[in-house]
């Protein structure tokens, strides 16, 4: 048959680990981070590529590393408080003789409170080289965590995904004249991927032998011989990004950067907790504990930005950003052991567009003030849309605040309130054949911090 057949074909990874490789959160589109700057935050990340004072350049558009006349070290750190709940049902071996309604709960809340840290320093050098700036910083452009309950509906898609990828940046900016610079820099990227989910052994064994499930004494059936795969894989990948700063007038600044493409090769090992009556069935060719891997690809992103300095006092921002998703066509998984075929697995995404608006207003030497809204058009449609990534179009509204309590020391604050547009909506079958039908409720609010020290 052919549902026996493609229910061999079940491996570790497919399990889930292409979905956690592409699973986000709903503060930014797919599972992009943009929380690397809380002045940025504070209007929507309007300005990012073009705003004076903010060390955050490093990353968003090193020319702009120029327009620093001192040393300056900046932190800044985001928690997101993510909320994901999941309504709706389903069905475990769909479309065969044994189908029957998946149990359990709807998973509770998959969201929780998680921190984004970054970290930067820019150092001016003077003399013979007073035209070259220096930059560094640490942060986490992708990656977060959902945690699904143990027994909910869709346990055989997702339970726990957990993504880290942090960066070194290394950069440097060059002023070419009073009114333009251009910058350019080096990434070092290391990526750590830990994922679970439940597996309905009970199901495939049905599918390769059906008369192991017929009658009231069968000891096998779907969601009857539930097991557990889990996969952590890790990596390290080398991109660059690149940047210009057009200052045609003392009010206005343009800035452009691009980010490369940084490539993965994801290795690591898979762990299964199989049943024992089920093990006797299918044997020890598969689902044996072993080593694993895939490719991943971070995507390329483009961001044009303008600053305009209206009054002495008030100022505003506008932000466009392209993030070319189109590197994520497919994950093929490939595995140590031989028994066990490459899968391969779907998700055709497409780019993404971010466009926000923002202002700042300086009420007094001490304070400053930011506001500002922005649109993040998600790169995901429906038929690629699971638990680990119910993702969909959202809106932003920020709120900020500067205050500079002495000459070189300055503390910012930003909120971050981030809707869905539309209800994300799930209609899926796995490799085990359940089908999860439904649709999730969910939102985030950031809460940012940061320092800033001139010296």
């Amino acid at each position: 048959m052919e549902f026996a057949k493609n229910i061999t074909r079940v491996s570790a990874l497919a399990l889930g680990i292409a979905g956690v490789l592409a699973y986000g959160d709903v503060h930014a589109a797919a599972f992009q981070l943009k929380e690397n700057s809380v002045k940025a935050q504070g209007r929507a990340m309007a300005g990012a590529a073009s705003a004076k004072g903010d060390a955050s350049v490093v990353v968003n558009n090193p020319a702009v590393m120029s327009t620093f006349t001192e040393r300056t070290l900046q932190a800044d750190v985001t928690a997101i408080d993510l909320s994901y709940e999941f309504e709706g049902s389903g069905t475990a071996a769909t479309g065969t003789p044994f189908q029957q309604p998946l149990t359990g709960g709807n998973g509770g809340d998959a969201g929780d409170v998680a921190a984004v840290p970054a970290a930067s320093f820019i150092l001016p050098l003077s003399g013979d080289f007073e035209y070259l700036t220096l930059g560094m910083m640490i942060s986490a452009p992708f990656g977060l965590k959902t945690d699904y309950d143990e027994g909910w509906k869709g346990r055989y898609h997702a339970l726990e995904s957990d993504v880290k990828i942090i960066d070194l940046t290394l950069a440097a900016s060059l002023e070419l004249s009073d009114r333009f610079s251009v910058g350019a820099g080096f990434i070092y990227e290391h990526a750590d991927v830990t994922l679970s989910n439940a597996v309905d052994f009970g199901t495939i064994i049905c599918g390769r032998s059906p008369a192991a499930c017929v009658g009231p004494t069968a000891q096998f059936g779907p969601q009857r011989n539930d097991g557990f795969a889990s996969i952590n894989g890790t990596d390290n990948g080398l991109g660059w990004i690149v940047g210009m700063n057009w200052r045609p007038t003392d009010k206005l600044s343009l800035g452009y950067s691009h980010r490369s493409e940084i490539d993965h090769e994801l290795d690591g090992d898979a762990v299964f907790e199989v049943p024992a009556n089920v093990r006797a069935a299918l044997g020890n060719g598969v689902f044996i504990n072993g080593g694993g891997g895939a490719d991943l690809t971070t995507p390329a992103i483009d961001a044009f930005s303008a600053t305009y300095y209206a009054t002495d006092r008030f100022t505003v921002m506008a932000e466009a950003t392209r993030t070319d998703w189109s590197s994520l066509q497919e994950i093929r998984i490939e595995f140590d052991n031989p028994a066990q075929p490459d899968s391969v697995e779907d998700y055709s995404w497409d780019e993404n567009w971010f466009y926000s608006i923002g202002g700042e207003y300086k009420f007094s030497d001490k304070f400053t003030f930011r506001a500002g809204v922005a649109r993040d058009d998600s790169p995901v449609s429906r038929p690629h849309r699971t638990p680990r990534l119910p993702d969909q179009d959202r809106m932003w509204y920020s709120l900020g605040m500067t205050w500079n309590v002495s000459e070189h020391f300055e503390l910012s604050a930003s909120y971050v309130k981030i809707d869905i547009v539309d209800t994300p909506e799930v209609d899926l079958t796995n490799s085990t054949r359940a089908r999860l039908v439904g649709d999730f409720e969910g939102g985030a609010d950031l809460f940012g911090v940061a320092m800033q020290y001139k010296f």
